[in-house]
């Protein structure tokens, strides 16, 4: 079995597109990505490694609750993901959003699953730099960098493969 997991929340599939991207980068060395809609905490829990992605919804949330989603996701599974013992487990995040229309919260519901990881005992890994961003506010950086790797699809879309490709090698650095 392979040691990392790749799991995702999705309302329109671009976040399901960007973890098939991700697992392709790994060459073999990451299990399929799967919906989060379809896991369990033992399956998050099998693995040494996650990689775990998110868009961002309305005023910043994870997606999942709000009435225009259209399926169970990541607000359904984030309680029992932060009574979870995440220690030992190495966590990358990557999040989706719209930094012009939804300047004021741009990946913010990436910074919603780092505090719940992080506060479960994970060690974090995959910072972004915010450079090359235009948007006012985000609930995903800390010290002034994202907590994981930020892509906006809808006005950035031709930088997606490129910032993938460079995330990948970085996290394939950092658990070499």
């Amino acid at each position: 079995m392979a040691k990392i997991g790749i799991f995702f929340g999705t309302d329109t599939g671009k976040t399901r597109k960007i973890a098939k991207l991700i697992h392709q980068h790994f060459d073999g060395e990451a299990a399929e990505p799967v919906n989060i809609n379809r896991a369990t905490i033992d399956d998050l829990l099998a693995y040494e490694i996650l990689i775990l992605g998110t868009p961002t919804l309305g005023e910043g949330q994870l997606p999942g609750l709000e009435a225009e989603c259209q399926s169970e996701s990541w607000a359904e599974f984030a309680d029992t993901l932060a009574q979870a013992d995440l220690s030992g487990k190495t966590v990358a995040l990557f999040g989706l959003g719209d930094q012009e229309a939804y300047p004021d919260n741009f990946v913010s519901a990436m910074g919603e699953l780092y505090d719940i990881v992080a506060d479960a005992g994970a060690t974090v890994i995959g910072e972004w730099p915010r450079d090359g961003y235009v948007f006012t506010a985000s609930a995903a950086l800390e010290d002034d960098v994202f907590v994981g790797l930020a892509l906006d699809q809808d006005n950035q879309s031709d930088l997606s493969a490129g910032r993938v490709e460079s995330w990948v090698k970085q996290l394939k650095s950092a658990i070499n």
